[in-house]
C-alpha cells in the first residue's frame, strides 16, 4: 500500500462517522489511533492482535491502581497506559476497515475488552480506596460501585439501542428513509464529560488522594446524570420506530 503517509491517508478515508462522538475522541483519540493503526499495518499485526495489545496496556495500568500505593509517579504511568490502551482500542477498528480483515469475532472481542475495562477500572478504584485511602467514612466505598453501575448500564443500554435501532432503521431505509443526520459540534462538546478519554484524566490526580477522590466523585455524578439522559433519549428514539397499529 506504500509508505506511512499513504497508509495514513487511506486510514483517514476509513473513519467512522463523527456523529455522537465527543471532541476528545474525534480530535485526539482517533488521530492517535490512526498512527498506531498505520504502525500496526506496517509490522503486519492483525486487528485482533492490536485489541490484545490494547487490553495489555489498559489492564496492567488498572492493576497498578489496585496494587500500588498512590503517588505522582503512579499517576503519570497509569494515565499514559490508559491513554495508550484507548488509542489502540481505536486503532484495531481502523486497521480492520483498512485491511478488510474485520468481522463479528473482532467486534465481539472489542466489546468484551471494553466491558472488562469498565468493570476493572472501578473495581481497581474500590480496592485502592480500601487499601490506601484515609476515607472520611466507609460510605465512600459505595462510590466506585455506583460509578460501575452507571458505566455498565450505559454501555449495555447503548449497545442495545444501536443494535435495535439499526435493525429498525434498515426497514425504514428499505421503505425510503431520510438522509443520516450530520455530526453536531455542540453535541461533541457536551459529550466530553462522558468520554472515556476524559475519565482517564482523573487518574492524573492519584498523587493527591483527596483531589482524586473528589475528582472521581464529580465524574461519577456526571455519569449518573448522563445515564438518566441517555436512557430517556434512547427509549424515545426506539419508541419512534414503532409501527403504527
Amino acid at each position: 500500500m506504500g509508505g506511512m503517509g499513504t497508509v495514513l491517508r487511506e486510514l483517514r478515508g476509513a473513519q467512522k462517522t463523527a456523529k455522537g462522538v465527543s471532541l476528545y475522541s474525534r480530535h485526539v483519540n482517533r488521530p492517535l489511533g490512526r498512527l498506531f493503526a498505520a504502525g500496526a499495518y506496517h509490522i503486519g499485526l492483525t486487528p485482533n492482535q492490536v485489541t490484545f495489545i490494547s487490553a495489555l496496556f489498559t489492564f496492567s495500568s488498572l492493576a497498578s491502581v489496585a496494587l500500588v500505593r498512590p503517588s505522582w509517579g503512579l499517576a503519570v504511568a497509569v494515565y499514559a497506559g490508559l491513554v495508550t490502551g484507548f488509542a489502540l482500542d481505536s486503532a484495531d477498528g481502523q486497521l480492520a476497515r483498512l485491511t478488510g480483515r474485520g468481522g463479528p469475532d473482532g467486534e465481539w472481542l472489542d466489546h468484551v475488552v471494553d466491558c472488562a475495562k469498565m468493570i476493572l477500572a472501578h473495581t481497581a478504584v474500590l480496592i485502592s480506596f480500601r487499601r490506601f485511602f484515609e476515607l472520611p467514612s466507609e460510605g465512600w466505598l459505595l462510590l466506585p460501585l455506583g460509578f460501575l453501575f452507571a458505566a455498565v448500564l450505559t454501555f449495555c443500554a447503548g449497545l442495545l439501542r444501536e443494535q435495535l435501532g439499526r435493525a429498525a432503521a434498515s426497514g425504514r431505509t428499505a421503505a425510503g428513509g431520510g438522509a443520516p443526520a450530520r455530526a453536531s459540534r455542540a453535541r461533541a462538546v457536551a459529550l466530553l464529560p462522558a468520554d472515556y478519554g476524559v475519565f482517564c484524566l482523573v487518574f492524573l490526580l492519584l498523587g493527591d488522594p483527596t483531589a482524586f477522590r473528589l475528582g472521581y466523585a464529580a465524574l461519577a455524578a456526571v455519569h449518573a446524570l448522563f445515564l438518566v439522559l441517555f436512557l430517556v433519549k434512547w427509549f424515545r428514539e426506539l419508541r419512534a420506530f414503532r409501527t403504527p397499529d
